[in-house]
């Protein structure tokens, strides 16, 4: 089971690797657009031709009808590049889906090789957080489906979390280690995933909010044109403060659980631990952001930043804290 599960995860990397592609397809050909007067113009310049005096264009009525079947050919071929677009962004969204079970799939292999939870190390941690953001994410695609160019930044999130467990955290399955054989290790553990998935979904369109409102009051320079063709500024926002106001509390609880766990094994309820330490930050940097998404006196992309600063600190939690400190929750895995 546990091959099965790292074959599982390959095949998943190279599904959002497809997705992604689909995606950036969609968003490349997605806004075709036919301009229009052309047939005018050039009726114009057919006249002047049309005298005798320098010009060898064609006559007038002539100009006009391939001026016109010129505008309806360009028309049918950005028509079809739309429709293409189109069919490749809700292909991605199919690959998607694809990758996702096979995500579980390596999730659930894992559980069933290791007979746990997937959830002892760095590497079955960033797997199952990751598992969390994407299906968050189809979720949300399924509810506003407005909101489907956004999935070329998610799959290339998706897909560079899960390629970096695979290659670079990696550990084979080994039983866990005593001080989290309790059943605190899935109310607290759980918690902690779920919530941490939901952040790094949010932290999505906190990002896109961030460029597509740049470029909406005319920036022009990177990264803001990357967001030209991103859903309005206003829907990006609203989606990053529901999915950050639905996984706080969760969060909390999580912080909560893990200290009446210490206390049970520890004997103390906060030690100040790296891990502790860095959880108090997340909370505190989330908890001012949702306040300041709440003050009318605080601009938005004030505020979003501050969500994207929450995502930092869990990300340093996440490696940081298990590559350069050491600790209590120590349970990386890395040599």
């Amino acid at each position: 089971m546990s091959v099965l599960s790292d074959q599982l995860v390959t095949v998943a990397v190279l599904a959002y690797l497809v997705a992604m592609i689909g995606h950036a397809v969609e968003y490349a050909l997605g806004n075709a657009r036919v301009r229009v007067g052309t047939p005018a113009r050039e009726l114009v310049g057919a006249g002047v031709g049309a005298s005798g005096d320098g010009g060898s264009g064609p006559e007038p009525a002539v100009a006009g009808a391939t001026a016109a079947e010129r505008t309806v050919a360009e028309r049918t071929v950005a028509e079809r590049t739309v429709a293409r677009a189109r069919a490749a962004g809700l292909g991605a969204v199919a690959v998607t889906v694809v990758a996702a079970l096979l995500h579980l799939g390596a999730l659930i292999a894992r559980g069933v090789a290791a007979d746990r939870m997937p959830w002892g190390n760095m590497y079955e941690f960033v797997l199952t957080v990751s598992f969390i953001g994407v299906a968050g994410w189809l979720v949300v695609l399924w509810k506003r489906p407005t909101l489907r160019r956004l999935g070329l930044f998610l799959t290339l999130v998706m897909m560079l979390l899960v390629a970096t467990a695979e290659l670079v955290l990696y550990t084979p399955v080994v039983p866990l280690v005593p001080a989290l054989n309790s059943y605190w290790f899935i109310i607290h553990v759980a918690t902690i995933v779920f919530s941490s998935g939901i952040f790094l979904l949010g932290v999505v369109p906190a990002a896109a909010y961030l460029m597509r409102a740049g470029y909406e009051q005319g920036r022009r320079s990177f990264p803001y044109l990357l967001a030209k063709r991103m859903p309005a500024a206003a829907a990006l926002e609203r989606l990053t403060f529901v999915l950050h106001a639905f996984s706080f509390p969760i969060f909390t609880f999580a912080v909560i659980a893990g200290a009446i766990w210490a206390e049970a094994a520890w004997g103390r309820p906060w030690g100040w631990d790296p891990k502790e330490t860095w959880a108090f930050i997340s909370w505190v940097v989330y908890a001012g952001y949702l306040h300041a998404r709440a003050t009318p006196s605080v601009r938005r992309n004030v505020a979003t930043w501050l969500a994207v600063l929450g995502f930092l600190t869990v990300l340093m939690n996440l490696f940081g804290v298990n590559i350069f400190f050491e600790g209590l929750h120590s349970y990386g895995g890395l040599d």
